[in-house]
């Protein structure tokens, strides 16, 4: 009846059930169905992903401009160290869910709105915004073309979002997804770089036009203008000033990085503060914002370290290409009551003080404020902060290079004047990346400034101050990293550590629970209700114990608990039973040798973002190798066990 029915309606073939016909106006709903399926088949056919890729992008541009609303549960601190864990292959529950967006808009304007008191940023928080909201486009886009769970994509999706969000806070496409990478992740594919690039791309675009949209600037520019010179930046003997200055910047990042990491210890480990900070969370924040504030009062100390700038009028003061302690060598401007918006730098000057002692104090009192700043558990960005402190310490040193040169460097026929902005530029990079590891620094304050005449010198700070903070310290976020016991497996760092003999066979467990085909029911029950490991490697029998597939611990308690199958009489059940009737079996892909090396081993849970493998010597389990071992084998090579 259904088939005459759909003839009789001049279908294409296919029978119209009778509900359909009944429908108002079934060959315009059948014409638009077919339109729709049509578009979808257009619209995909070059990948699905990039459209909401690009849809990533924009809502975070759009958010990163306008974040003011919704309250909901607070997310503490920056999240990048949170990231980081996730994109390694470790789910941290909760924490992408939806339901936290809004506490952490709302946070982080809070934090935000206090300015220069508390000194911190938004980078942090707004990347892990950003694979919030890649998490959750990443649902609709299965939900939408009906497509099942794929970890690979939403790894892809989580770390194009970690690329967007540096870049919607920058404007800066191509340092955001260098960023990403360097900071965010261990190993990196290159399916994923042109993805990163298209999304942050598109949020840069974006909240650039949102600027001209809103008066904010005439057309689609940089964030910080710069008035350096084009023609001779910089005189060949400034190269080695460039050079010290990464070194001291590498130096300080260093003393930082271990004086927060051990600081956050200390709070951890000390009765008082760790009550205090599982208890009374608003009263640790209120006291620390409390001190801070009454250091940063404009009128008290707060005056010789230019409180009554934000951090982007701090920025923008700094990267003056002028030398200030040349300007008031032979004057004392008093200091203003108000800041003046045409001589901002004014704020960095104190007839008592001079330009040498605001800088030098900001330097000493900001140092400890800020490691302070980031134990408060509020949401927060701890990269502008280091990145404002490394340019104070390159302009300190472009103030003293030009009361030393005060003509500038003779190079041949040339003199030149120094620069102390183009020292500030490049001490931002070299501290910020001496910080975090990374190189990428020295492309974001090219586009954030929008030159590149400087690009040499800079480079070459930044990678002299990395290659001294990498040798000595972990980096800000990985000491976070340390400190919050956050599941993420270390680097092998040195050559010395004599990593290379040691194999697997030297740290893999070798107690293992294992089931085998043969195994009787009741043994298999007893072994899941005595256990809670996630899966079971499955063996062909006791006697052989040749590894063929896992079970997974969920399934079998599935499997066991619906109605059993009648048994053929005098046969005792056993776990192939349970197979046959449709508990599923995973196949083994990828598994280890006792050979295999530390180093082998390292780079296939770091490349694979896996979390357990199985040991085999000639087909026969002999054990596994979790994240557990690996730390413990490197703790061990690291700090080795001393002698009895």
């Amino acid at each position: 009846m259904e088939e005459l029915v759909g003839l009789c309606e001049g279908s294409s073939g296919k029978p119209v059930t009778l509900p359909e016909l009944w429908g108002p106006c079934p060959r315009i709903r059948r014409s638009i169905r077919g339109g729709l399926e049509w578009l979808k088949q257009r619209l995909f056919h070059v990948g699905e992903d990039w459209y909401f890729l690009m849809v990533l992008g924009v809502l975070m541009a759009l958010i990163s401009y306008t974040m003011n609303f919704v309250v909901g549960r607070v997310v503490r601190g920056s999240g990048v160290p949170e990231v980081k864990t996730i994109l390694s292959g470790v789910i941290l529950e909760d924490y992408l869910d939806i339901k936290n967006f809004g506490a952490k808009v709302v946070g982080l304007s809070c934090t935000l709105a206090t300015g220069s008191t508390i000194f911190l940023g938004k980078l942090g928080p707004f990347v892990h915004l950003s694979v919030m909201i890649a998490a959750y486009l990443g649902c609709v886009r299965t939900k939408t073309i009906g497509d099942a769970k794929n970890k690979t994509k939403e790894m892809e999706m989580l770390a194009a979002g970690a690329a967007v969000g540096v870049a919607t806070v920058f404007a800066a496409p191509f340092s955001g997804v260098l960023f990403s990478i360097e900071v965010m992740s261990s190993h990196f594919s290159v399916w994923d770089y042109w993805r990163g690039f298209f999304a942050a791309t598109c949020g840069a675009f974006t909240f650039c036009l949102l600027a001209v949209f809103s008066n904010e600037a005439e057309t689609i520019t940089t964030i910080y203008k710069t008035s350096f010179r084009v023609d001779i930046p910089f005189d060949l003997p400034e190269i080695f000033f460039f050079v010290a200055l990464g070194a001291i910047c590498g130096i300080m990042s260093c003393i930082y990085n271990f004086c927060q990491r051990t600081f956050l210890f200390f709070l951890k480990t000390n009765g008082f503060t760790s009550k205090l900070l599982a208890t009374s969370k608003p009263l640790y924040s209120a006291l620390a914002a409390l001190v801070l504030a009454s250091i940063t009062y404009p009128p008290g100390v707060g005056r010789f370290m230019a409180s009554r700038l934000s951090m982007k009028e701090h920025l923008d003061t700094l990267f003056d290409n002028n030398s200030w302690a040349l300007m008031t060598r032979n004057s004392s401007p008093p200091w203003p009551m108000e800041p003046d918006p045409q001589n901002l730098w004014f704020e960095w000057y104190h007839p008592r003080f001079t330009i040498f002692g605001t800088l030098a104090f900001f330097l000493v009192m900001k140092f400890w404020m800020l490691i302070l700043a980031t134990t408060i558990p509020i949401p927060a960005g701890y990269f502008m902060p280091i990145f404002i402190y490394g340019a104070v310490i390159g302009r300190l040193l472009g103030e003293i290079l030009s009361i030393i040169f005060p003509e500038g460097i003779v190079a041949g026929d040339q003199v030149n004047p120094i620069m102390p902005g183009a020292y500030a530029l490049a001490g931002a990079a070299a501290f910020s990346g001496a910080v975090t590891y990374s190189i990428s620094t020295a492309l974001l304050v090219f586009e954030m400034t929008g030159q590149i005449v400087h690009a040499l010198p800079v480079l070459m700070a930044v990678l002299v101050a990395n290659a001294i903070s990498q040798s000595c310290q972990p980096s800000f976020y990985e000491g976070t990293i340390i400190v919050k016991k956050l599941p993420y497996l270390p680097w092998i760092r040195g050559r010395k550590l004599g990593s290379y003999p040691v194999t697997v066979e030297h740290f893999m467990n070798r107690t293992i629970t294992t089931l085998a085909k043969d195994t009787p029911l009741e043994e298999v029950i007893k072994v899941v209700t005595s256990t809670d490991v996630a899966q079971y490697p499955l063996v062909e029998s006791t006697e052989s114990q040749t590894l063929v597939g896992t079970v997974e611990r969920t399934h079998l308690v599935q499997a066991l608990q619906t109605e059993p199958a009648p048994w053929t009489p005098g046969q005792q059940p056993c776990l192939q039973d349970i197979l046959a009737g449709g508990c599923p079996a995973q196949p083994v892909t990828l598994q280890l040798s006792p050979e295999t090396s530390l180093h082998e081993t390292h780079n296939l849970f770091e490349l694979l973002t896996l979390q357990l493998l199985f040991v085999t010597s000639q087909g026969r389990i002999v054990g596994s190798v979790s994240w557990a071992e690996l730390k413990k084998a490197i703790s061990t090579l690291t700090n080795p066990p001393t002698a009895k």
